[in-house]
């Protein structure tokens, strides 16, 4: 079984395009990611991106989509010596990168600023690896 981290852009983009992860895969994420989507969700709502119907659709969908979340004292623990190692303002996107580091085979994101963040830190794979066999 391979574990991929997911952060909450790709799981919004996983929901809104109705990509289903292999059964042969585990998806992995800091607890944060279902309020980061959650945020996200409403903002695009609010700038008129998407209508709250479908927002709330979406969001039914993330909560559905089975995923092993963690939080534990070791996964923040690593996360905060990443964003001091790195520089970082925030812990957020060094959470994603701990979770990969201590727990998964790789980061898949869609967002370009996270990936050019965990390029030379951790693992990044494409989003069709969530897919393949």
């Amino acid at each position: 079984m391979t574990r991929y981290v997911i952060d909450a852009p790709t799981l919004l983009h996983i929901v809104a395009n109705g990509i289903q992860p292999s059964p042969q895969h585990q998806i992995v994420a800091p607890n944060l990611i279902r309020s980061q989507a959650l945020s996200l969700l409403f903002e695009a709502v609010h700038n008129g991106d998407l209508t709250e119907d479908l927002a709330l659709q979406h969001h039914q969908r993330l909560t559905e989509l089975k995923m092993r979340l963690l939080g534990d004292r070791v996964s923040r623990r690593t996360a905060w010596r990443i964003a001091r190692e790195q520089g970082w303002e925030t812990t957020y996107d060094a959470e994603y990168l701990a979770v990969t580091e201590l727990q998964a085979d790789a980061l898949v994101t869609v967002d370009p600023a996270l990936a050019m963040k965990a390029k030379g830190v951790v693992p990044l794979a494409n989003i069709d690896a969530l897919t393949a066999s």
